[in-house]
């Protein structure tokens, strides 16, 4: 056999031998090796539910904003809509405060993550701020004859006992004030309604009359107030 014939079958030999291998694959540890476990997802998701949890006027209120993905550290801001007063969103994700009023408030916060290129994610939010202690006109403040009376009815749909100071003055032209009605106690949570009656003779004369209603839970720290004003002066005309 010439050499040339013998290099030309070497050439076919080893050509079957390497289709003949079996195929070695990279084992999972290996496949992994050229990727940063502790990479973060790029997707930046913001995981709160667009549902705030309710509260009410005065009461301490707190909520963490949380996502899933992105490069720490996060950065929140509120981008659409108002806060209800007396909150605040920190830098960290951390919405806290002391609602001052009762509404239903509606807002857009971002967060940014650190990651380059930045990576943002948007969530709309409601928070509902519940008026849960009430004082409303019963019977408007009136005149009978040289008298002023009328009633209110307050309510406390809180989760506490409220220590309720109640008190109306009437306050004449020249700046008299006379307490014309006053009460003081433990107004339960879940009463709907509770009529409270003032009233008192009065000399001859214009009189404005305010209402006043302050409640108190001292474990928490929470006072909660109302104020009613009757919508014009009423005149006493009979009497000294």
């Amino acid at each position: 056999m010439t050499p040339g014939l013998l290099m030309v079958l070497g050439l076919v030999l080893l050509a079957c031998a390497a289709q003949a291998a079996p195929a070695v694959w990279p084992s999972a540890s290996e496949r992994g090796a050229g990727q940063d476990a502790g990479q973060p997802d790029a997707a930046l998701v913001v995981e709160n539910d667009s549902d705030l949890p309710d509260t009410y006027p005065g009461a301490r209120f707190s909520e963490h904003l949380r996502t899933r993905g992105g490069v720490t550290p996060l950065h929140w801001e509120v981008t659409f809509g108002t806060l209800p007063p007396g909150l605040q969103l920190e830098d960290n994700g951390e919405l806290h405060g002391q609602p001052q009023r009762a509404g239903e408030f509606h807002f857009q916060i971002t967060v940014t993550d650190s990651g380059a290129p930045r990576v943002t994610a948007h969530q709309s939010f409601t928070l509902r701020v519940l008026s849960a202690f009430t004082v409303d006109w019963k019977t408007p403040a009136h005149v009978d004859g040289n008298r002023i009376s009328g009633t209110v009815a307050v309510t406390n749909t809180t989760e506490d006992d409220l220590d309720l100071t109640f008190y109306v003055l009437a306050v004449a032209g020249d700046g008299r004030a006379t307490a014309i009605g006053y009460q003081h106690f433990l107004l339960r949570r879940a009463t709907p309604s509770k009529i409270l009656p003032f009233g008192e003779t009065l000399p001859r004369g214009g009189y404005d009359i305010h209402v006043d209603a302050v409640g108190e839970v001292a474990a928490k720290k929470l006072i909660l107030r109302h104020h009613l004003q009757a919508p014009q002066t009423l005149q006493v005309t009979v009497g000294p």
